[in-house]
């Protein structure tokens, strides 16, 4: 059985063929251009479907999966005002994918940090978890439950947005709206803002040989090379933004009694730079009552896990189909 997988990021589109037994065969990528509207994302996403297609088997692919940022109704179909997607309010993404391939081949919606979790829950650093929280940093903060192998999606299919918690109700704004969220620090733009101000004046560091003049180009992948190669202030950086990350996840574990925490994402490649500070700060902000076994983990997958869970998404739905099932992608409520 194939699916297809897209993660629909903030800065690029990222698509596979899987194969249920065999995981990723085939990847294609193209830039989001997110700035462009919600029509043209909708056709760039709809290139990468088609191009993906062309590689499958002489068997049919069943469907298409999408991880997508936002809210996404019980019906996931339905992308609502997701951060960083400028004019974006509530979309239809299924039934605009739907129209744009010209059938009615099976399309689910589903957050993209929901997508990660599933993906991560049976095929990445999840796998020996039956219950875990994840967590993605990339162009935004994503968050997700999974409990008993199942994504958690809440009342309304909203659960699990981390990013939008705040650990500073002062604190700078999110593009939510939200003072204080872990995504105002975290996020890609916020955390390189902060990285610039803080090191312009670092003589010492590296990254003044990696970024534009008065470091106008910095991104998070720089402040990995520099920590690597040795440079405090990068490091430093680092373990500032691990120690938000700690303080936030506290709260969560608080909240749910979940205690392994499985970090994705783009920035997650820097592993110990950050995890290191996460595990230190994360102990100061859980009751003493629940500090056993808390465990922080790196996703190992990097951007696949996003793509596998979300073919994934195809491949339970179907599973959960009566046999007589005419119309597979019109239920109204699916299981959490």
């Amino acid at each position: 059985m194939y699916a297809i997988g897209i993660d629909l990021g903030g800065t690029s589109i990222k698509g596979a063929l899987v194969e249920r037994g065999q995981g990723l065969v085939h990847q294609h990528t193209l830039d989001t251009e997110s700035d462009e509207g919600p029509s043209h994302v909708l056709d760039r996403i709809t290139t990468v479907v088609r191009e993906l297609r062309s590689h499958a088997p002489s068997v049919s692919v069943e469907g298409v999966g999408i991880g997508a940022p936002g809210s996404i109704g019980w019906t996931r179909a339905t992308v609502r005002r997701p951060p960083n997607f400028p004019g974006w309010m509530d979309i239809n993404v299924r039934d605009e994918i739907q129209r744009r391939l010209g059938e009615q081949l099976p399309v689910l919606v589903e957050n993209d940090a929901n997508a990660a979790a599933l993906g991560s829950a049976f095929y990445g650093a999840g796998r020996p978890y039956d219950d875990f929280i994840m967590i993605t940093l990339g162009t935004g903060v994503g968050g997700a439950i999974i409990y008993k192998d199942r994504i958690f999606r809440g009342s309304t299919g909203g659960a699990g947005e981390i990013g939008h918690m705040t650990i500073d109700y002062e604190g700078p704004f999110a593009r939510s709206g939200v003072a204080g969220a872990i995504e105002a620090y975290l996020g890609q733009r916020f955390l390189s803002r902060h990285a610039r101000y803080r090191l312009m004046t670092r003589d010492d560091s590296v990254i003044h040989n990696m970024a534009q003049e008065d470091l106008l180009g910095i991104t998070p992948k720089m402040l990995y090379d520099a920590a690597c190669s040795g440079d405090e202030g990068a490091r430093e950086v680092l373990a500032w933004a691990g120690h938000k990350l700690g303080c936030v996840l506290g709260s969560c574990v608080n909240l749910l009694d979940i205690r392994t925490i499985v970090v994705g994402g783009g920035l997650s490649a820097a592993g110990d730079y950050i995890l290191d500070a996460t595990r230190s700060a994360i102990v100061r902000f859980v009751t003493p009552g629940l500090r056993e076994n808390l465990l922080v983990i790196q996703e190992t997958l990097g951007n696949e896990v996003g793509m596998l869970g979300a073919a994934r998404l195809i491949f339970e739905y179907l599973d959960e189909q009566p046999p007589d099932s005419e119309d597979p992608v019109d239920r109204s409520r699916p299981s959490a």
